[in-house]
């Protein structure tokens, strides 16, 4: 899993995601390159394709959306995100 890296801190995770905006649905595709690829039923216009990246994430890690922050990428399809709060063991529920 080269798109999820653990911090230093204990509960604070960096994972990289390639997202295909304006996609049918929004979904998990898999692993692509050292990226987890998401579908996204957003436009990438005004920021509506990052607010669609974070709300789906929160909701599949059961986490809060300010536990989510972006940390490059906002207007690339290549992302680099902080989580906080989440166990890389946990991280394992994105796949299914």
């Amino acid at each position: 899993m080269s798109w999820i890296k653990e911090k230093k801190e204990k509960g604070s995770l960096i994972l990289s995601v390639y997202i295909v905006p304006r996609s049918s649905k929004t979904e998990i595709v898999g692993p692509y390159g050292d990226a987890l690829k998401i579908k996204l039923n957003a436009p990438p216009v005004d920021g509506k394709a990052n607010e669609e990246l974070v709300y789906f994430l929160s909701k599949k890690l059961k986490i809060s959306k300010s536990n989510i922050k972006m940390i490059s990428g906002f207007n690339q399809k290549r992302k680099v995100l902080s989580i906080t709060g989440l166990q890389i063991s946990n991280i394992q529920v994105l796949l299914k």
